[in-house]
């Protein structure tokens, strides 16, 4: 296949995904009016509906012009061999193969960066300080920024560099051995991501003593689950919106709780919540993602593997000979179909796994809980209670809350 073909069509593919993605929020939007479900009618009083309503069309309106912006970037990058420019200017700094490859993507990052900058600003301490969610201090968003592009230079460039330097040292097999080196890496940093990044950006104090450390820990031996790490984190600290997780595999596992979710909500609460993440583990669903995600890591780079060495997949940017940046741009545009294909899939897998998770809190008699914790995190992030179906089929990765609670509320019924 030519250069000019293959020009073709990544452009195809970055114009009709634009669109499709349009239609899909359009669709989204078209719903927003519709009836809320009787079964959640009590979620929100009108003038907190109304509010939800022009939060949700302010950040539908906003995202059309953060997208057609992101498009046009694009879009110009193509035309106007954008990306060659880009690689000129590393090559001018160096002509070493690798750290031209990771000057290359250096600009990129920082250019794109500082240009989507504004939207994010606007986002921040506009709209989400708006409806009341932003906590973020100006001091505390540039050294969320700065600390953010360390940890890209660092840990993003180190990897990119380590995967280069395999490619140059065996093109044959750099996919296995780069393979290799990124399970090493999600596995590491799934472990200890807890313990080594959220630190830099929050504060985690283990859980004081009382009625809702009582609480977890007694449902934790009820449901033959070791707890033994349950931290607090200032989530506070930037929104007021709410949330909790589970972190780290096997001995480094550990609970999270939001602050704000403790604020929010009662101790039956929590521990519903937590009992709905805890299933997530009695049903093994994160070593399944894990595996998954290892699985669909070491196609995506068998496939680049094939491919990075030609020269029509550079040439179609705009640069002469094969290079290992300018093929993954290339590459990456071109198989972005594929790769959504491969995410409607997992988000079909996810959502099952939601609802075997709320089963399993439900089992322990924990439904109505949840039910009323489901509730009290969509009124307080005020979450879109009307999503369109096909939205929801092809994008989301947990069922809408209505699907949730009338599921939970049939259980109970049995």
């Amino acid at each position: 296949m030519d250069s000019n073909t293959i020009f073709l069509i990544i452009f195809a593919i970055v114009v009709v995904g634009f669109f499709f993605n349009q239609i899909l929020d359009y669709l989204n939007a078209s719903w927003f009016n519709k009836p809320v479900p009787k079964i959640l009618q009590d979620i929100y009083d009108n003038e907190k509906y109304r509010k939800q309503q022009n939060y949700k069309l302010e950040n539908y309106k906003f995202g059309i012009i953060t997208s057609i912006f992101s498009f046009i970037l694009i879009v110009i990058m193509l035309l106007f061999d954008g990306f060659a420019y880009i690689d000129s200017l590393a090559t001018s700094i160096t002509n070493h193969n690798i750290l031209v490859s990771l000057v290359f993507f250096g600009i990129l990052f920082f250019v794109f960066d500082i240009i989507s900058e504004p939207f994010d600003i606007y986002d921040t301490f506009v709209i989400e300080q708006k409806y009341g969610f932003n906590k973020t201090t100006v001091k505390t968003y540039i050294l969320d920024k700065l600390k953010s592009w360390f940890l890209t230079i660092l840990i993003g460039g180190g990897l990119l560099y380590l995967i280069i330097f395999i490619y140059h040292l065996d093109p044959q097999w750099f996919w296995f051995y780069a393979w290799c080196v990124i399970v090493a890496f999600s596995v590491f940093m799934n472990m200890f991501y807890s313990v080594l990044i959220v630190p830099l950006f929050n504060k985690q104090k283990p859980l004081e003593e009382g009625e809702l450390r009582d609480a977890i820990m007694d449902f934790g031996k009820k449901a033959g689950f070791n707890i033994s790490k349950i931290f607090v984190i200032d989530g506070s600290k930037r929104s007021t919106k709410a949330n909790a997780y589970f972190s780290g595999l096997g001995p480094k596992k550990r609970i999270v709780l939001f602050d704000t979710l403790i604020k929010e909500m009662t101790s039956e609460e929590i521990v519903a919540v937590l009992a709905h993440e805890i299933g997530h583990y009695k049903h093994k669903h994160i070593y399944k993602s894990l595996a998954a995600s290892i699985i669909e890591t070491g196609f995506t780079l068998f496939v680049f593997g094939l491919f990075v060495g030609s020269d029509a997949l550079s040439q179609a940017l705009g640069v002469e000979s094969a290079s290992f940046h300018i093929a993954l741009i290339a590459f990456g545009i071109i198989y972005s179909p594929l790769s959504s294909i491969i995410g409607i899939v997992s988000n079909i897998i996810s959502r099952k796994n939601e609802y075997q998770a709320d089963n399993f809190a439900a089992k322990y008699n924990y439904g109505e809980s949840l039910i009323s914790a489901l509730k009290k995190l969509s009124s307080h992030n005020m979450s879109n209670l009307t999503p369109h179906p096909l939205v929801v089929k092809l994008t989301y990765s947990h069922p809408p809350v209505f699907e949730r609670v009338n599921t939970l509320r049939k259980k109970d019924e049995l």
